[in-house]
């Protein structure tokens, strides 16, 4: 192995947190995630010769991850809906008020992003989550920066309405995808 191979295999560790949060933006499940991340580490060892040297290796990565969720999700359209074993009502709480309060609050926050279209989500979390800016995240998804900045903007709204109104959430059109990257 050489040294350029040892830095780029220390360069996808280091990206593995942020690959993570990425994967978990991408399924709305820890488990499915952390399966996502994984086969994305897979194929990205097995492709390092495919790798060009001076490629942006966060874009490589997102890009081979969102890939490969669009594929996962296919072929979970073709087989079916699974219940989640790690479901939240198995979830044990911690006592205090102030815990309880702030663990509620992010679960309306999460339920609320689970509830907007994949690319919204994507979108929010690259520039709000990870601090992309506007034309780093239209360069990961090969989007134009206006169709990024709308995108942003209706997920904050959407966001905004879902957190506000949860009981009436249910009523509120998000988005009109019925699929990663296929409008209706």
């Amino acid at each position: 192995m050489t040294t350029t191979a040892e830095q780029w295999r220390d360069d996808i560790v280091a990206l593995l947190p942020r690959l993570r949060r990425y994967c978990y933006s991408l399924t709305g499940s820890a488990v499915d995630a952390d399966d996502l991340l994984q086969n994305t580490v897979e194929k990205a060892l097995s492709k390092y010769d495919q790798f060009q040297q001076g490629t942006d290796l966060d874009r490589w990565m997102f890009r081979m991850c969102k890939n490969l969720w669009i594929d996962e999700w296919r072929s979970r359209r073709v087989r079916g809906h699974t219940i989640d074993p790690m479901d939240s009502q198995n979830e044990p709480w911690i006592d205090g008020e102030t815990v309880q309060e702030n663990k509620l609050g992010l679960r309306d926050v999460q339920t609320a992003m689970d509830k907007l279209q994949e690319e919204q989500r994507i979108i929010v979390f690259l520039i709000i989550v990870e601090g992309y800016s506007y034309k780093e995240a239209a360069t990961f998804l090969s989007l134009p920066i206006g169709t990024v900045m709308s995108r942003l903007a209706r997920a904050r709204k959407a966001l905004e309405q879902l957190l506000r109104a949860p009981e009436q959430d249910a009523s509120y059109d998000i988005g009109g995808m019925d699929a990663p990257g296929r409008l209706q």
